[in-house]
């Protein structure tokens, strides 16, 4: 989680996990790690980076031994997702 908390959304200043972007984070069997996330909006113009970065991020914790990274669109992201102290740095609260 924390190396989640390091990658931010190029169009809010805020990290991905916070964000309610990150879906699911499954260890399994001998370190390999799934990372189910989603973005915004389905048209982000920075998809392919931004899924890239957070599997090179996880790949990068000690330990861990493989990274599957999957975007999904199911459920829609809304901004119930988000935590309270995000809600609150942006605002929302």
């Amino acid at each position: 989680m924390q190396a989640l908390r390091t990658v931010y959304d190029p169009e809010i200043p805020l990290n991905i996990y916070d964000l309610g972007l990150v879906y699911e984070v499954d260890v399994g069997d001998a370190s390999a790690v799934h990372v189910r996330m989603t973005l915004t909006a389905p048209g982000c113009p920075v998809a392919g980076s931004l899924v890239q970065e957070v599997h090179d991020r996880v790949r990068s914790v000690p330990g861990v031994t493989r990274v599957k990274t999957e975007l999904v669109w199911d459920p829609p992201w809304t901004r119930e997702r988000m935590s309270m102290e995000a809600q609150l740095e942006l605002g929302l609260l």
